[in-house]
């Protein structure tokens, strides 16, 4: 039952061919577990689940603790890093990017709307 904890095979293989049409090396990608934080108490903060990727050739970096699984982080940050490379590669953002810039515009709104709001609502002093 716990060997079925990480990503199926079906997953794996379309990654592993991803990878290989970007042209991305195993041998090119830093390998790092640690320690992770948050939930999952005593399993978290005695075994070295989280996993940190970091791809020599484009520098880019991703840190992965979303679950207690380390196989299933491994997967998870290699996705991750995967949709990274190719984000910069093609010259458009990735899902990251673009749900931060998503909630920076949603901000920038309100921001915007509750300035306008006390402009309006404060009484002259004259």
């Amino acid at each position: 039952m716990w060997q079925d904890m990480g990503p199926d095979k079906k997953k794996m293989e379309a990654l592993e061919k991803k990878m290989a049409t970007l042209g991305i090396q195993r041998e090119d990608i830093n390998e790092k577990f640690i320690k992770a934080s948050g939930r999952g108490g005593q399993k978290v903060n005695k075994t070295s689940s989280a996993v940190f990727l970091s791809h020599e050739k484009t520098g880019l970096s991703v840190k992965v603790d979303k679950h207690r699984s380390q196989h299933l982080n491994r997967f998870l940050a290699l996705r991750s890093l995967v949709d990274k490379i190719e984000a910069r590669m093609t010259g458009r953002n990735d899902r990251e990017t673009e749900q931060f810039e998503k909630i920076r515009k949603q901000k920038q709104k309100r921001k915007k709307r509750s300035r306008q709001k006390l402009s309006t609502d404060k009484p002259d002093n004259n």
